[in-house]
């Protein structure tokens, strides 16, 4: 677990890489990939991100998610030997975590050179070591089964008021893909959960 979970300011500025955020007087700079640069509110409005602290030797740098999947797969890519934070950014800014998390699990070596920054042996490597971790996590679904526009608010909220509750999260991610199957997703967080909460009893 990071030092700095999360964090809630205002945005003072952004690019594809960066996030300036203000708290209480101080701007802190948050290095984000393009996929969480396309999520951004816009300037001067509140935002809070998912955060990692990366502390080596004298460097101190923070990292910004949008969304725990995001975070979780930058994580699991700076296990790695030879993939350092900046490279995993890259990788997240060449796909989505639902579509690298595939092309590992199907063993894709050619799909995966495709990305920025990823040879044939770092690839080989990539695959070996997360395969398996992915494996076992088919059940859970990576998008939880809301859209880009639902997702951000309902996915987040939801998903971690029914794990404060004490559910497993791919009991959640089953629930919610039934429920969007059945009959769709509320407009109300609320009648979010409350409909989930059918489906996990």
């Amino acid at each position: 677990m990071s030092l700095v979970n999360s964090i809630a300011g205002k945005l003072i500025s952004k690019t594809p890489t960066l996030a300036n955020i203000e708290i209480g007087g101080f701007v802190f700079n948050v290095k984000i990939s393009l996929a969480s640069f396309e999520k951004l509110p816009k300037i001067n409005e509140n935002i809070t991100l998912l955060t990692h602290l990366h502390v080596k030797e004298d460097i101190l740098e923070l990292y910004g998610f949008v969304y725990e999947t995001e975070r979780s797969l930058f994580l699991n890519l700076n296990k790695i030997n030879g993939i350092g934070p900046r490279s995993a950014m890259n990788i997240l800014s060449g796909t989505s975590p639902a579509e690298f998390k595939q092309k590992i699990i199907d063993g894709d070596v050619k799909s995966l050179t495709s990305i920025p920054g990823i040879g044939a042996k770092t690839a080989k490597r990539i695959i070996i070591e997360l395969k398996e971790v992915f494996s076992h996590d088919l059940d859970a679904s990576e998008e939880i089964g809301f859209d880009d526009k639902k997702e951000t608010s309902f996915a987040r909220d939801a998903t971690s008021a029914l794990k404060s509750l004490g559910y497993k999260e791919n009991q959640i991610s089953k629930a919610i893909s039934e429920l969007q199957r059945r009959s769709g997703i509320p407009d109300k967080l609320e009648d979010v959960i409350r409909e989930i909460l059918k489906e996990l009893n």
